[in-house]
């Protein structure tokens, strides 16, 4: 068994709340390892002037990460699930997924307005695609504005800029002590969620008999399943920062349900549906519900994205 195992992350104070969090439990199951913990600057990082959607979306925040993963700078790597592409690397498995924190979004705003109270012409800030398409779908009237950064800096933004509100993952504001600061919980059939928000995604090199067994421990089997359904929706639709897609999985009396999402940018045209069936069928689930929404005219507002995003190349 290895002695000392390093987790790679990013070094937003989230990521090394997660980080932490994943080497207190690994710790507290194996007292005779020592756990170190690397820093590792993403692409994401770098950039915060320019829409992720600009700078090629979902992979910016774990492609460097992956790539220390492969070459044995590090042993395992702990992401925020969301951030992660429908694809992994070859050689890197998903070695765990702990227990999801709560996977809905909420709303900041500056003065404890609710989404349906803010004033016409409010603004909003938001980096992502999928936020913007379903705000602009229930609030026409909202100016949506680019808002990127840690969470720090998205609630500094609010207090004392111009921008009425913000939208973010209840799962980051209350791993960071921030519930205070939350106005409102978005009901999920204003906002469907990321696929994946709430969960941890703790990735490994595939067939690693030793790091493996030690991180499979921290597998929590339910969030497993709902995440597997949500990721082979994601898979089948290609879908990545650059197209509002949504989605999200639960489990209720061993029936597993999930509802998937596809918009266009503006909000005007959003495509919904849920289906139900058993966990055990997780990823075909998800890949059939990709199909009903690709049936149901997603396929038409995908490409038409796809053109956009080709013309502002």
């Amino acid at each position: 068994m290895a002695s000392t195992i390093k987790i790679g992350t990013r070094g937003s104070k989230l990521a090394l709340w997660q980080a932490n969090w994943v080497k207190s439990a690994l710790e507290e199951k194996n007292p005779s390892i020592t756990i170190e913990i690397i820093i590792i600057k993403t692409k994401g990082d770098k950039i915060l002037d320019v829409p992720l959607a600009k700078v090629g979306g979902k992979g910016l925040f774990v492609k460097e990460i992956e790539e220390a993963l492969l070459d044995g700078r590090i042993d395992l790597a702990v992401h925020s699930m969301k951030d992660m592409p429908a694809e992994i690397p070859e050689g890197l498995c998903i070695g765990a997924v702990p227990e999801r924190e709560m996977p809905h979004d909420v709303l900041i705003s500056k003065n404890g307005l609710k989404l349906s109270d803010l004033p016409e012409g409010a603004i909003i800030g938001t980096s992502s695609l999928r936020r913007a398409a379903q705000l602009r779908h229930a609030r026409p009237d909202l100016e949506i504005r680019t808002l990127r950064g840690n969470i720090e800096t998205r609630l500094n933004k609010v207090k004392t800029g111009d921008m009425a509100a913000t939208i973010l993952a209840a799962a980051g504001v209350r791993r960071m002590n921030y519930t205070d600061k939350i106005t409102e919980y978005i009901d999920e059939k204003v906002m469907l969620p990321a696929v994946g928000q709430g969960a941890l995604c703790i990735e490994t090199r595939e067939n690693d008999t030793v790091v493996g067994p030690i991180v499979d421990k921290l597998d929590h089997a339910e969030t497993h399943t709902v995440v597997t359904a949500e990721r082979a929706f994601l898979h089948r639709l290609e879908g990545s920062c650059q197209v509002p897609v949504a989605a999200h999985g639960k489990l209720y009396n061993n029936e597993l349900s999930l509802c998937g999402l596809v918009a266009n940018v503006d909000g005007s045209n959003m495509i919904r549906e849920t289906i139900t069936g058993s966990p055990e069928n997780a990823e075909t689930m998800g890949v059939k519900l990709a199909n009903i929404l690709l049936s149901m005219g997603a396929r038409k507002i995908l490409d038409n994205l796809k053109e956009n995003a080709q013309e502002n190349l």
